[in-house]
């Protein structure tokens, strides 16, 4: 069953829990979108992410390659990734609907727990999502390690 999981971010950076969210999702066999809200967004996490440690690549591209269909990770703001994922990320507030999360093996909500637009978005996407009928996770860091707080 699909779950999607809400990541507030108040210690590690998007990056880093990007980068360990799509590693575990890649490591799964599962292919990736991750789905922002403004091309320049999405162009400076993919430029982050190539910056990445040497003993760690990550693939990827930017949606509107000639190869977007090949890509295991694929960055975009489309709401229909070309690429099969089996997961979706959500990052800056983009939005994820119930079936989104229907067509998904995971889907992941990253917000920065310090924003406060990021913030309410992703409290009204929980109450959308679970009036749904979708499950979801909620996770903070505390520490340094991820513990989950909430589950409907």
């Amino acid at each position: 069953m699909s779950v999607a999981m809400f990541y507030q971010l108040r210690e590690k950076t998007l990056v880093d829990t990007l980068r360990m969210l799509v590693d575990k999702s890649l490591s799964a066999g599962w292919r990736v979108a991750v789905r922002g809200t403004q091309r320049n967004g999405l162009e400076a996490l993919d430029a982050a992410l190539w910056l990445g440690p040497e003993d760690s690549f990550l693939p990827h591209g930017l949606e509107g390659g000639t190869h977007d269909a090949l890509q295991p990770v694929l960055l975009g703001t489309g709401t229909a990734p070309v690429n099969a994922p089996q997961c979706l990320m959500a990052v800056h507030a983009a939005d994820v609907s119930a079936d989104d999360v229907a067509a998904m093996e995971r889907v992941c909500i990253l917000f920065d727990g310090y924003d406060d637009v990021q913030l309410g978005h992703a409290r009204s996407q929980w109450k959308a999502l679970t009036a749904a009928g979708v499950k979801a996770q909620y996770w903070a860091e505390e520490d340094g390690r991820w513990q989950k707080k909430a589950e409907a």
